[in-house]
């Protein structure tokens, strides 16, 4: 095994990311795999991706990525050799950085069209590079953008604030509240109205 370029002995030097072998393909499910895996390693710290696929290249191996790297040696050292679902794995660190450590830590780079092979051409829009050429949030624009301090709209002004007497005049066609005591004097009158009686004595 062959470590990245200025890795001393071709050894691979420690990452969050682990790599997985010899895990079981034909006995269990894609999704019940990835799990299993994350209940065992999520014993040893916060999990933040697993990545395990069924493909004829990918068959029987996985990736664990923790949030750290201490996190990671410890489960690599504690679980290297031991049995899942019938099979003795091993485990050792991965190569290369995985893409959420990338985007976590902000320098994740968006693969070009034709990298590698089995690139499919995918074009990649404005949008897309204003995404991911956009600075920090937080930190300063750069010194030769384009933005302004002041951004301009193309919406009309704002109205000026109605004058006073305006107002006025808009409120007469309103109702008015009545005073408390013209409301009591009303409740008064009305309740010394004897009510009728109906009766059912139509015999």
């Amino acid at each position: 095994m062959a470590g990245p370029p200025g890795a001393p002995g071709g050894v691979v030097p420690p990452n969050q990311t682990l790599y997985i072998t010899s895990l079981p393909s034909a006995k269990i499910q894609k999704d019940d795999l990835r799990t299993a895996l994350y209940m065992l390693f999520s014993t040893y710290g916060p999990v933040l991706d697993v990545v395990a696929m069924k493909t004829m290249k990918m068959r029987g191996q996985a990736h664990v990525v923790y949030r750290d790297v201490q996190t990671a040696t410890q489960a690599m050292r504690a679980l290297n050799g031991s049995q899942f679902l019938g099979n003795e794995i091993k485990i050792e660190y991965a190569k290369s950085k995985s893409d959420i450590i990338s985007k976590l830590d902000g320098s994740f780079k968006m693969p070009s069209a034709g990298a590698g092979p089995g690139a499919s051409g995918v074009e990649v829009t404005d949008v897309q590079r204003s995404i991911f050429n956009a600075p920090a949030p937080g930190s300063a624009p750069a010194a030769g953008s384009t933005t302004s301090a002041a951004p301009t709209s193309s919406l009309p002004p704002k109205p000026a604030a109605p004058l006073r007497a305006e107002a006025d005049t808009a409120s007469k066609g309103r109702g008015q509240k009545r005073p408390r005591e013209e409301a009591e004097e009303e409740e008064d009158s009305d309740s010394d109205v004897a009510m009728e009686e109906d009766s059912d004595d139509d015999d």
